[in-house]
């Protein structure tokens, strides 16, 4: 039987990872300490997920509750698990806003964790793929310098070399304002990077935009649509920051995300590194998302704007997933924000009545 270690195994896309590979027959060792709760408050919880996933597989998922900040705990959870086929690092203190609060938690979590799981593969695994989940604001507030056209509901790149299909890997990630959680991500990006070429492993970086789905726990700081659609469904106000709600994200639902590790599984690559997310296939502005919600739920939003924008956030952003479509051509993307808005609500809604 083949063996997926995965971390952040209670998050959104930690959780469709074990699932994907537990139905595929892997044994999957999920490593999960809850952070999410400390971050962002007990609706953030993960323990739910988790245990979801001890009932839907009791033979072929493992709960591991370890820090991944602990490098001999992390080498016990390897050394244990036997031979290794594959890794998937989704663990991270994801948000801009609360890594400013506590600097050190978030550049441990983020750079200091990620180095430990790089070390454990390469003492204990060392033929494993290495998939580590990154995240566009690697790339910090330089694509805010697009050519941005304000259009009734959005804004659009309308010139260059990223009018057409999005953002590509050849953006600087350098002279930008990250925020400290998009610097920390930079340095775990690219010791990933450096592992594999380096050291020869097989790494993979996959630097999303907005990644989505139903298992997602939404909180205000972080989980955009989510959130989102927990406000519409509950009747809560969600605050909507900066650039008049014009902003625009991609979104990719967690399952095809997770598809897109399996190809790279399959047959991976040293080093490599690709830009991730829904792609012009699914995108839309915050003001967009709000009127898909209201219309999804049947319910009247209540919002509030806030003139301030966080710190190092993006204008406009849709990922150009051309270099792994390359790799990989029997990927594709599946899900539309229409789509996904539509299951967020359907899987949560009984849940979300219980919480209210």
């Amino acid at each position: 039987m083949k063996t997926v270690v995965v971390t952040g195994a209670g998050g959104l896309v930690g959780s469709e990872t074990a699932r994907h590979f537990c139905a595929q027959g892997f044994r999957v060792i999920g490593v999960d300490n809850n952070l999410r709760e400390y971050f962002f408050g007990p609706e953030a919880s993960t323990k739910w997920a988790v245990e979801e996933l001890r009932r839907a597989h009791p033979d072929a998922f493992a709960a591991v509750a370890a820090d991944i900040r602990d490098f001999a705990a992390m080498r016990k959870v390897f050394e244990g698990a036997g031979p290794i086929d594959l890794v998937v690092h989704a663990a991270a203190q994801p948000s801009h806003d609360w890594a400013a609060r506590e600097p050190f938690t978030d550049f441990g979590v983020n750079a200091q964790g990620t180095l430990n799981l790089l070390e454990a593969t390469r003492q204990c695994a060392p033929e494993a793929a290495f998939i580590f989940t990154s995240t566009n604001k690697v790339y910090g507030d330089a694509p805010n310098r697009l050519p941005l056209e304000e259009r009734a509901t959005r804004w659009e790149c309308v010139e260059g070399p990223y009018a057409d299909k999005g953002i590509d890997e050849t953006m600087s990630i350098d002279q930008t304002t990250h925020s400290l959680f998009g610097a920390s991500k930079v340095a775990a990006d690219v010791m990933v990077q450096e592992y594999g070429r380096y050291f020869g492993m097989k790494t993979g970086v996959f630097r999303g935009g907005c990644l989505t789905g139903p298992r997602h726990s939404g909180a205000e700081l972080h989980g955009f649509l989510a959130y989102l659609m927990k406000c519409a469904a509950t009747g809560r106000e969600y605050r909507i920051f900066g650039y008049q709600g014009k902003q625009v994200r991609d979104n990719i639902h967690s399952a095809d995300l997770v598809s897109s590790f399996e190809h790279f599984y399959r047959a991976p690559r040293a080093g490599e590194v690709y830009n991730m997310g829904g792609s012009r296939f699914s995108h839309c502005s915050m003001m967009e998302a709000v009127a898909l919600c209201e219309e999804i739920s049947g319910r009247k939003m209540k919002t509030t704007y806030v003139e301030t924008n966080r710190t190092g956030d993006h204008i406009w952003w849709v990922s150009d997933v051309s270099k792994f479509a390359a790799h990989y051509p029997g990927w594709k993307l599946t899900k539309t924000v229409r789509d996904i808005l539509g299951e967020i609500l359907e899987y949560n809604l009984p849940r979300w009545k219980k919480e209210g």
